[in-house]
């Protein structure tokens, strides 16, 4: 599998919506997930997750 972002066929990421939430409980996780499917997310810790200029 290719690690290049753009490597997914245009027609696999049509009608998808993601979204990214930070959830507070004992210990802040960064959550990313495509909400137009089921079990379609990730999580981490906040601290270990990359910021928005890192991003760009």
């Amino acid at each position: 599998m290719s690690q290049e972002p753009d490597a997914l066929a245009a027609d696999v990421a049509v009608d998808r919506e993601v979204m990214a939430a930070v959830e507070r409980d004992e210990q802040a996780v960064f959550v990313i997930a495509d909400v137009t499917r089921d079990n379609a997310y990730l999580s981490m810790d906040l601290e270990d997750a990359a910021t928005l200029s890192a991003w760009r």
